[in-house]
């Protein structure tokens, strides 16, 4: 009795060392499986990110708008303040601000002239605005293409595995690398792409905003130095 007691404990002890240890799968295990191209997938992302952080804070400062500063601008040009006027745009130091100061200094010129003097000075802030978007499309299209370079590349090592093992028998864990990596670089890429082009597609139209804003205090500036004086 005892001897068989034993005989069960012995089988249930070699039946657990059998079983596999089974380890979790997390983003920094996926992401060492990737190979280099997670590296470069890594560094696109930080990029992505600090590239979105700085453009909304750009635009968001672009945007404020002060509802008085109209106003001041007719009442010091209506008083024959020119400098004054010229000197509140300065201290404002916003794209409209450096519009209008840049038409103030035109008064007294026809007013095409005027006109044509505030879009290049429009088209030069919004282009200061757009800065990086550019880079950011190209992440938002680039990084699943690099992903799918990595599938690929990782297809590529699965099959020159098997070609080494020819005649042989092949285990899964010798093929596992290169399956790793052509998946988990497909789906790293394809989540940097979809998240840049969404951040990208965001500032745009936060762009967007700022020059209807822009385009409608320059058709109230261009009203007021058309409006005669009461």
């Amino acid at each position: 009795m005892n001897f068989l007691l034993i005989l069960q404990a012995a089988s249930s002890v070699v039946a657990t060392a059998s079983e596999p240890v089974q380890t979790e799968m997390n983003l920094w295990t996926m992401a060492k499986y990737g190979g280099p191209i997670m590296i470069i997938l890594a560094i696109m992302f930080a990029l992505a990110v600090y590239l979105f952080i700085e453009r909304l804070i750009t635009i968001n400062q672009s945007s404020k708008d002060d509802p008085y500063f109209m106003q001041r601008i007719k009442d010091y040009i209506y008083e024959g303040k020119i400098d004054a006027a010229i000197k509140l745009c300065r201290d404002t130091n916003t794209p409209i601000a450096r519009m209008i100061e840049k038409g103030i200094t035109r008064l007294g010129r026809p007013m095409s002239d005027v006109m044509i003097t505030i879009e290049n000075v429009g088209n030069l802030e919004v282009a200061k605005l757009e800065k990086g978007l550019s880079v950011m499309a190209s992440i938002s299209g680039g990084a699943p293409m690099l992903g799918f370079l990595g599938t690929v590349t990782g297809m590529v090592t699965t099959f020159y595995t098997m070609s080494q093992k020819a005649g042989g028998n092949i285990l899964l864990g010798d093929l596992s690398v290169g399956m790793y990596q052509a998946m988990v670089t497909t789906v790293g890429g394809l989540i940097v792409g979809i998240l840049a082009y969404f951040a990208y597609n965001y500032l745009v139209s936060r762009v967007d905003s700022v020059v209807k804003i822009l385009e409608s205090k320059t058709m109230e500036f261009l009203d007021l130095l058309n409006e005669p004086v009461k």
